[in-house]
């Protein structure tokens, strides 16, 4: 069986622990997009991790973890990524890497940078990973495949046409130091080394699994609303974040995936420019971070502070609807035990208008958020594995949201443990 963990909202839902919670019943855990720019934050036996590459189902000695072809691959970053969970006494985890992923070169994190530079003012919050570049590279056919490593007359072709096509850009636009074709092969040559141990035809080794009945879980970065084409447009990632998209960047058939297990945050948080309706300022924000995730809300791969909101119902029932949602997991709820009154935006009021309905970015760009207000619990629900044990005003919250969402929520995270998790029964 295949199932998918995705993102509803802009990222930072929580997936990291819910991810972890789900590997643990699964064979295979396989990354199918983006790449070291988001990271996944997990707390286990072994210590506090924030995976960037690594799928996270590395902690388990039962799982075959997998890099996709869909996948943006720092290979030095992989490696030291393994090495660095190594160090802190996890088992050597069994990964694949797919002969189909892409290479993310030294010179996409340069012009990640330039271009961001450049930009100035109207840049795009880029973590400077090198996400845009790559991307870009691919989809105009001049990146550099996993198997193309292995080809001397094709890698060394490939990197002399690289070098025409960027010094022009180097050159002309950014005034930078233009690329050295020698030094880019021996950096390739260097990667292949690096990777050759993990190679593998992903998509037929996911063939066989299936047919095995292995269960295998697909690991998405970000969320919904930094979707290419469903998203925030132009402030999203490169890469899709939908769940259907998890098909394509493993390699297999998309009626493949029974489950879509999309993760909702209990209030809103964001990492990066961008229209944010129900963001909060000042000391309300100031005070929801600091309680927020486990040791505040900052980003899992830059350290930005996070932009704040309250829930936003209507950007995460189109983060659901757009994902495909079956199932919900409902994270921070712990966070919101301080306050007397919880807003929660409903409604955006564009032009005089109040829609339910989520907008394009011009449209979003005007919106002022409709907010409502739920009675607060008051108290501390850490500990509690039982939903009826939670307090009423809790639960009417948790089931005031479901409704808005359309989707049943059947997990509910109540603190930054792997135990902290109230299953719900149906």
């Amino acid at each position: 069986m295949v199932r998918a963990i995705v993102g509803a909202n802009w990222g930072d839902e929580g997936k990291g622990k819910i991810t972890d919670m789900l590997a643990k019943e699964s064979d295979i855990i396989v990354r199918f997009q983006g790449g070291s720019n988001a990271g996944h934050t997990i707390i286990n036996n072994y210590g506090k991790f924030a995976l960037h590459l690594l799928p996270s189902g590395v902690f388990y000695n039962h799982t075959t973890s997998i890099i996709g072809n869909g996948v943006a691959l720092n290979i030095p970053y992989l490696i030291q990524e393994i090495n660095s969970i190594v160090e802190k006494g996890v088992p050597k985890p069994r990964i694949l890497v797919s002969d189909r992923a892409q290479v993310l070169m030294p010179y996409h994190v340069l012009f990640d940078t330039y271009e961001e530079a450049r930009l100035a003012g109207k840049s795009f919050g880029s973590t400077k990973s090198g996400i845009a570049p790559f991307y870009a590279d691919k989809y105009a056919k001049i990146g550099i495949q996993v198997s193309e490593l292995f080809d001397e007359a094709v890698i060394r072709e490939k990197v002399e046409q690289i070098c025409e096509t960027k010094n022009v850009l180097l050159e002309h636009l950014y005034h930078k130091p233009l690329l050295d074709a020698a030094e880019l092969l021996d950096t390739c040559y260097q990667y292949r080394d690096m990777i050759e141990p993990y190679v593998c035809d992903v998509s037929s080794y996911l063939h066989e699994a299936i047919k095995e009945g292995k269960t295998i879980l697909l690991e998405g970065q970000l969320g919904s609303l930094k979707d290419t084409d469903h998203g925030i447009y132009p402030m999203v990632t490169s890469s899709s974040t939908l769940a259907a998209y998890g098909a394509i960047g493993a390699g297999i058939p998309p009626y493949e995936i029974k489950d879509i297990i999309t993760v909702v945050k209990a209030y809103s948080s964001a990492v990066g420019a961008g229209a944010f309706v129900s963001e909060i300022f000042g000391d309300e924000a100031d005070e929801l971070r600091r309680r927020g995730g486990d040791g505040g809300e900052f980003g899992a791969t830059t350290g930005r502070p996070r932009r704040m909101g309250w829930f936003d119902a209507v950007a995460s029932r189109y983060g659901c609807r757009i994902q495909g949602a079956t199932e919900v997991a409902f994270t921070v709820l712990d966070v919101l035990g301080y306050l007397d009154e919880i807003p929660v935006c409903i409604g955006y009021e564009i032009d005089g208008e109040v829609t339910k309905e989520f907008p394009t970015t011009v449209k979003l760009e005007k919106a002022k958020p409709v907010l409502t207000t739920l009675p607060g619990w008051k108290c501390d629900i850490r500990g509690i594995r039982k939903y009826e044990e939670l307090p009423e005003n809790c639960r009417n919250y948790i089931e005031f949201v479901e409704k808005e969402i359309g989707v049943p929520i059947t997990m509910v995270s109540n603190g930054p443990g792997r135990d902290d998790i109230i299953m719900r029964e149906e």
